[in-house]
């Protein structure tokens, strides 16, 4: 196929019917022309794939879209937002477009709540791990997902609601190799400081011993949660 051929193709490429447009009310689907190919992929991979044991939630910006978002700490800073379920050779294994606001969750759900509940929907009660960063993590998400049988490790933001109330940072007085921790039933909540604090949620680990840690040549020993995690 020569290029100018293929170009003319792409050019009139579509995959739904422009005359059915549907109707601009509230249930209208800005992504219906494209609906079709996004559930196809997900029914694929649910039939033709078993997800590994670690898996992990996370968002991507893929550019050149008709639905475009702006993350200035992307590499891609504009395009369209997608969050996906993926192993850890990066093969997805459900996605999800970012439309805007979710009508679907209520004030006792944040939206990246809501989203991570749908993306694992189809994996609950195996027993798998879910690692993610602190744009989805919170207690209320990682007791949910337990309830699920879906274990859980991530970093996690300090001022997340029902997070310890000492861990705000202007409370820590941390030096390089200090870790502070505390649980809950079975979920554990710690920070480690290196050059930064590093905040952490996890249900998967047991919880790591407090104080200062640091090898012969003074530098900070990694926690093996954060290890793991890494």
């Amino acid at each position: 196929m020569t290029r100018d051929r293929f170009l003319h193709i792409l050019r009139f490429l579509h995959f739904a019917d422009s005359s059915q447009k549907p109707d601009q009310g509230e249930q209208y689907d800005p992504l219906w022309k494209l609906r079709t190919v996004f559930d196809k992929l997900n029914k694929a991979y649910a039939k033709f794939y078993s997800p590994s044991e670690h898996l992990a939630v996370d968002e991507v910006i893929v550019k050149f879209f008709i639905f475009r978002q702006y993350i200035p700490k992307k590499r891609k800073r504009f395009g369209i937002k997608i969050y996906k379920l993926c192993n850890e050779s990066g093969y997805m294994y459900d996605i999800r477009v970012y439309l805007g606001r979710d009508s679907h969750f209520t004030t006792d759900m944040t939206a990246t709540h809501a989203t991570v509940r749908h993306l694992t929907s189809r994996v609950q009660d195996l027993g798998h791990k879910i690692f993610m960063d602190n744009f989805f993590s919170s207690q209320r998400l990682f007791h949910d997902l337990d309830r699920r049988k879906i274990n859980s490790r991530g970093t996690v933001r300090p001022n997340r609601r029902d997070m310890p109330s000492d861990f705000r940072p202007k409370q820590l007085k941390l030096k390089r190799g200090d870790v502070r921790v505390r649980t809950r039933g079975g979920l554990t909540a710690l920070v480690w400081k290196d050059r930064q604090e590093v905040y952490m949620l996890t249900n998967m680990d047991p919880p790591p011993a407090e104080g200062n840690f640091c090898d012969d040549s003074n530098h900070p020993v990694k926690p093996n949660v954060v290890e793991r995690y890494t």
